[in-house]
């Protein structure tokens, strides 16, 4: 069987859970001055583990979703939206998902840059984010957040293979 038949027939995916924490800082008039928390937990995966494979290096996309906590704006909020890996194109991996807070609908949208092979200590542990209000598009806030290397044992062990829907 071909690699690309091969690839269509498999019903089997993966999923992964992921841990950034950080800051954010408000822009003025959006909230408190300073830097506050900034926390999400996600699951991604791809539907197809072979064709996530195949792929490999080549811009991906697939979904996820958790929770997010940002002080001063929510705490364990239900998040939803997608993670892009493109590590030839642009060189980066960027998390998009939508939230609610304080009675609004919110957009974070980060990224890891410059993934190159001989910075990956650093590349794949900062990511550079900002939160937006959807209703018009206003910059709410930015912030870092960090995957920390000693997460990494857990991040590893939280891979599962699960059946395609």
């Amino acid at each position: 069987m071909k690699w690309q038949n091969m690839r269509r027939k498999v019903g089997i995916g993966f999923a992964l859970d992921e841990v950034m924490r950080g800051y954010h800082e408000f822009v003025a008039a959006e909230g408190e001055p300073g830097k506050h928390p900034f926390l999400f937990k996600v699951q991604w995966g791809h539907q197809n583990l072979l064709d996530a494979v195949g792929r490999l290096g080549a811009r991906t996309e697939c979904h996820l979703a958790g929770t997010v906590s940002a002080g001063g704006l929510c705490e364990n909020s239900p998040c939803e939206g997608r993670l892009v890996l493109d590590y030839r194109g642009t060189h980066t991996i960027r998390y998009e998902f939508a939230f609610a807070a304080n009675g609004q609908q919110l957009r974070y949208t980060g990224e890891k840059v410059n993934i190159r092979p001989w910075n990956l200590p650093v590349s794949h542990t900062t990511c550079f984010g900002t939160i937006i209000r959807e209703a018009d598009g206003a910059l709410i806030s930015r912030g870092v957040a960090f995957f920390r290397l000693s997460t990494l044992p857990s991040f590893l062990a939280s891979f599962r293979l699960r059946r395609a829907a």
